[in-house]
C-alpha cells in the first residue's frame, strides 16, 4: 500500500531512500569520475587521440543527463521503483557489451548510449524521490546521498587501477558491469510516497510529462541558464583529472591518489554544506552562487597546479568547493517548483547540465591535443563555471538587499514560491523555517 502522510515524513524510511541515493550516485557519477583512468588504455589499444577517447565519458555523461527528463517522466507515470530497476539492467549491459568492443565506436555505443541511458533511468528518479521524503532536513539528506560520488571515487579509483593492471581494460569493464547491476536492488527500496498537492492523475502529453512548463517561470529559467554554463566545466575533472595528473609526471597510482583526494574533499563537503544549508542562516540561492564561483576558481587552481604536493592540494580544494555546490543544485529545486514538480525538475536539471557536459570534456581533450597539456583545458572550463555562477546572482535572494524586511509566514512544504499560488516570495529555499527568512529588501 502507498503511504499517505500529511507531509514529508522528514525521516523514517526516508533515510533508507537516502542510503539508496548514496548507492545510486556512487554507481553512476562516482564510477564515471574514476573511469578516466581507463581512457589512456583505450587510446593506446585503438590508436586514438585524447580528444577521441574523451568522447566515451562525454557521451555517457551527456546521454545520462539529456535523457534524465525521460527517466523523470517514466517515474511520474509508473513510479520510481521499476524505472530505476530497469536502469540498473541497462547500465550493466552497457559495460558488459563494451568489454567485447572491437572498435572505439562500439565503446561509444556501450558506455555512451546504453550505460548512459541506464544511468538516466536511475539517477533522477532516485534523487527526486529522496527530495519528496524530506522538508526541514532536505539539503542534508540530499548531501548525504550525493556523498556516494566521493566515497565511490575514493574506493573505485585505486580499485579500477588495480583491475586495469591485473585484467586489462576488457576485464575491468566486465567486472564493472557486474558491479553496476546492483542498481537494480537499489531501485526496489524506493517506496512510493503520496503527498498533499500531488496531481490526482499523471500528466498527459509529452510536454507536460517532461515538465517543460517550468521554463515559463523566470527564476527557473535563470537557474537553468546558469546550470547549463556550469555543466560546461563541472564534469571535466571527472574525465581528465587523472590524465592531467599523469601528464604532470605522476604514476598510475599517483594519479589515482589525486582523484581520491578530490573525492574525499568532495564527500566531506557535501555533508557539511548540507547541514549548513539546512540551518537557514544564508539563503540557498546565495550559497549556490558562492560555492559555484569557488568551484570555478578551484578548477583554475588545478590547471595551474604543479607536480606532487601542489597538485594534491589543488585537487583537494576543488573537491571541497565542488562538493559544496552539488547538494545546493538539487536542494534549491523544491523551493523553486514545489514538491509536486521536483522529480521532473531534477530530470530537467540533469538535461541542462548535459548541454555543457557534452561540450566540456571533448573541448578539454582538443585543447590538450593542441597545447600538449591540460592547463588551458582547466582554465577554460573553470571560466564556464564562473560565468554560470554569475548568472545565479539573478535568482531571488541570491544577493543581499538594502534594508531589513519582516519575515512572512512560511508556505506549506509541498509548494514552491514560483508556482502560481499566493506564496510570499521571501520564503524561497529556507527549509529551516521562518527564522531563516530574515533578509533585506529595497
Amino acid at each position: 500500500m502507498t503511504p499517505r502522510p500529511a507531509g514529508p515524513p522528514d525521516g523514517g524510511w526516508g533515510w533508507v531512500v537516502a542510503a539508496t541515493g548514496f548507492a545510486v550516485n556512487g554507481l553512476s557519477y562516482g564510477l564515471l569520475r574514476s573511469l578516466g583512468l581507463a581512457l589512456p588504455d583505450l587510446a593506446e589499444h585503438f590508436d586514438r587521440s585524447a580528444q577521441e577517447t574523451a568522447w566515451v565519458s562525454a557521451l555517457a555523461l551527456a546521454v545520462q543527463q539529456a535523457a534524465s527528463p525521460v527517466g523523470s517522466a517514466l517515474s511520474t507515470r509508473w513510479g520510481a521503483r521499476p524505472v530505476v530497476m530497469v536502469g540498473g539492467v541497462l547500465t550493466s549491459l552497457g559495460f558488459v557489451c563494451s568489454a567485447f568492443a572491437r572498435s572505439l565506436a562500439h565503446v561509444y555505443l556501450g558506455l555512451g548510449l546504453l550505460a548512459g541511458s541506464g544511468w538516466a533511468l536511475a539517477f533522477a528518479p532516485a534523487l527526486g524521490t529522496l527530495s519528496r521524503y524530506f522538508s526541514r532536513r532536505r539539503v542534508l539528506a540530499v548531501g548525504l546521498a550525493l556523498t556516494g560520488n566521493g566515497a565511490s571515487s575514493l574506493l573505485l579509483a585505486p580499485a579500477l587501477q588495480f583491475l586495469l593492471d591485473t585484467f586489462g581494460w576488457r576485464g575491468a569493464l566486465l567486472l564493472l558491469g557486474a558491479l553496476t547491476l546492483h542498481l537494480t536492488p537499489c531501485g526496489a527500496l524506493l517506496r512510493p510516497l503520496t503527498l498533499p498537492g500531488d496531481p490526482p492523475a499523471p500528466p498527459r502529453g509529452p510536454l507536460a510529462a517532461l515538465g517543460l512548463g517550468l521554463f515559463t517561470h523566470r527564476a527557473f529559467s535563470v537557474f537553468a541558464l546558469g546550470t547549463a554554463l556550469v555543466g560546461g566545466g563541472y564534469f571535466v575533472p571527472y574525465v581528465h583529472l587523472a590524465p592531467h595528473a599523469l601528464d604532470r609526471g605522476l604514476a598510475g597510482y599517483g594519479a589515482a591518489l589525486v582523484v581520491a583526494v578530490a573525492a574525499v574533499g568532495d564527500a566531506g563537503a557535501r555533508l557539511v554544506c548540507g547541514w549548513l544549508a539546512d540551518q537557514g542562516w544564508v539563503p540557498l540561492p546565495r550559497l549556490l552562487a558562492v560555492f559555484g564561483a569557488l568551484t570555478g576558481l578551484g578548477l583554475l587552481v588545478v590547471g595551474l597546479g604543479g607536480w606532487g604536493g601542489p597538485l594534491l592540494a589543488a585537487a583537494g580544494a576543488y573537491g571541497l568547493s565542488a562538493g559544496s555546490y552539488a547538494p545546493l543544485v538539487f536542494g534549491v529545486l523544491p523551493g523553486l517548483v514545489g514538491l509536486g514538480g521536483v522529480v521532473q525538475a531534477t530530470g530537467l536539471v540533469m538535461m541542462l547540465m548535459s548541454l555543457g557536459g557534452l561540450l566540456g570534456p571533448p573541448l578539454s581533450g582538443f585543447l590538450r591535443d593542441e597545447t600538449g597539456d591540460f592547463t588551458a583545458s582547466f582554465l577554460v572550463c573553470g571560466s564556464f563555471i564562473l560565468a554560470g555562477s554569475f548568472i545565479y546572482t539573478g535568482l531571488p535572494r541570491a544577493l543581499p538587499s538594502c534594508r531589513p524586511a519582516s519575515p512572512p509566514a512560511t508556505p506549506p512544504p509541498e509548494m514552491g514560491e514560483l508556482l502560481p499560488v499566493p506564496v510570499p516570495q521571501v520564503a524561497l529555499l529556507s527549509p529551516a523555517g521562518p527564522r531563516s527568512t530574515l533578509d533585506a529588501t529595497c
